[in-house]
């Protein structure tokens, strides 16, 4: 009889070998554009399904099938069950992707993956097609090296993550009961560094809208009309500068107001953390120019633990092909990221509110729904799972593991621990800071893939004990 320890090594020595097949399902996937925010993609997102469910049967999941709710993109499934006692593990991460942006600026296609120096270019190859393909991997290495994994196993990979997962309540009250699990891991996360795996334990929430504002029927020539009649560019200009202060802190009225307080001992302990100027680095910030918020409030909370607006789009006429004129109304997609504590619904009322208050020379004001607001997430990272999670990241990857936030947001993850009775949540991922996500670019750096699938490997050998 196969004792558990050598199952164990045998499933761990398969991961390895098992990685030109997974790197050749994450090929695949990559090259299927699937846009969740842009309708014109939503064959792609169907056609991304397909493939992730083809996918999960070549690696030996059962009972593979997508599952939708009215008006949702696809959802798939994915399970195996034979674990008897032991528990069931449900493995998340998500198939729909960001618009690729500025494409003249990524040095290869987006959605044609390239390797270089040792990572794979390409949207979603670290956001979060790889973590998909490292879940159908791991739970195939134990497949392929013996009867299956110690544990019970359901697999669910998402088609609106990206869009905030608007219909993400409704689904889990329509599929609870194939979904119902004891522990939740997530394969959308990062790591702290190339080679230093983290278990995330907080998650701001998301929010956004458009807004417009409008002062003409249509465009006017600048000559005849400028001076006179109110440019909305300039009045769009306005109103986006008010959402800050001079420090680049939020300047909306009351919008801290509900921020869970961060207490000494957690500042001190941000602070210790470092690695300001590596940061700096990784995310390509030029020389001498500043980070932004409060200089006394260590990055990482600024980061992780405190709201932030973004400005993610603006239009009003491109500079190519521009005229001398009016434009007739300008608009912009804010992005608002919600901290530990604060009502997502509340904050993206007062940011409306306050826009609206803004608004100069009575221009009209329009706002239009994008990301639904979504609470942030936060966990106390102990217990045996957790402890469980550290062991095998510390094992896979040869260093110890980093106890880390994240500035953005998972919105499945709260609703569905909550869904299951609070159950644990673990945050693992395949990106790192140098991963470019959702910026052009984006890669996936393969060695640290690789360990993330062995880390799994032993996950769930850990965590059937």
């Amino acid at each position: 009889m196969t004792s558990s320890g050598d199952a164990l090594s045998a499933a761990v020595a398969r991961a390895g070998d098992v990685m030109d097949d997974a790197r050749r399902d994450l090929e695949q996937l990559v090259r299927i554009p699937s846009v969740g925010i842009d309708p014109a993609h939503e064959r792609d997102v169907e056609a991304s399904a397909d493939a992730t469910a083809e996918m999960l049967v070549r690696w030996g999941l059962e009972n593979v099938r997508l599952a939708s709710i009215e008006g949702s993109a696809p959802y798939v499934i994915g399970e195996w069950l034979h674990g008897g006692d032991a528990p069931t593990v449900l493995l998340y991460a998500h198939h729909d992707v960001q618009p690729p942006g500025v494409e003249a600026r990524w040095s290869s296609p987006p959605f044609e993956p390239v390797e270089r120096n040792g990572r794979l270019y390409g949207r979603g190859s670290a956001d979060d097609k790889a973590g998909a393909v490292a879940h159908a991997a791991a739970v195939g290495a134990w497949l392929q090296t013996g009867p299956g994994p110690p544990c019970n196993v359901r697999v669910l990979v998402e088609g609106e993550e990206e869009i905030s997962s608007p219909h993400l309540f409704a689904f889990l009250e329509q599929h609870a009961q194939e979904l119902r699990s004891d522990v939740l891991v997530l394969a959308d996360a990062e790591n702290w560094a190339v080679g230093v795996p983290a278990l995330t334990y907080s998650l701001r929430g998301i929010g956004g809208f458009d807004v417009t504002l409008r002062a003409l029927r249509g465009p006017v020539h600048s000559g005849m009309a400028g001076g006179a009649v109110p440019d909305p560019v300039m009045a769009l200009a306005k109103v986006l500068a008010s959402l800050t202060d001079e420090r680049g802190d939020i300047a909306v009225p009351g919008y801290y107001d509900d921020v869970a307080p961060t207490s000494d001992a957690q500042r001190d302990a941000l602070d210790a953390l470092g690695g300001v100027d590596d940061l700096r680095v990784a995310l390509g910030m030029l020389e001498g120019v500043d980070l932004v918020g409060e200089p006394s409030v260590p990055v990482w909370e600024r980061l992780w633990l405190r709201p932030a607006i973004t400005i993610t789009g603006i239009d009003g006429h491109p500079v190519a092909g521009s005229s001398n004129q009016i434009v007739a109304s300008a608009s912009a997609r804010i992005s608002m990221r919600v901290a530990p504590g604060q009502d997502a619904r509340r904050a993206d009322r007062l940011l409306r509110e306050h826009i609206a208050a803004q608004v100069p020379w009575g221009l009209h004001c329009e706002f239009t729904d994008v990301f639904t607001p979504s609470p942030a997430w936060r966990c106390d990272p102990v217990g045996w799972p957790f402890d469980a999670a550290q062991r095998s990241l510390r094992d896979a990857f040869g260093a110890e593991p980093v106890l880390m936030g994240v500035g953005g947001s998972i919105p499945f993850v709260g609703p569905f621990a909550d869904a299951f009775g609070g159950i644990p949540a673990l945050l693992v991922g395949p990106g790192d800071p140098t991963s470019a996500i959702h910026g052009e670019d984006e890669s996936l750096h393969l060695g640290d893939w690789h360990h993330l699938v062995e880390a799994e490997v032993r996950l769930l050998a850990e965590l059937a004990t």
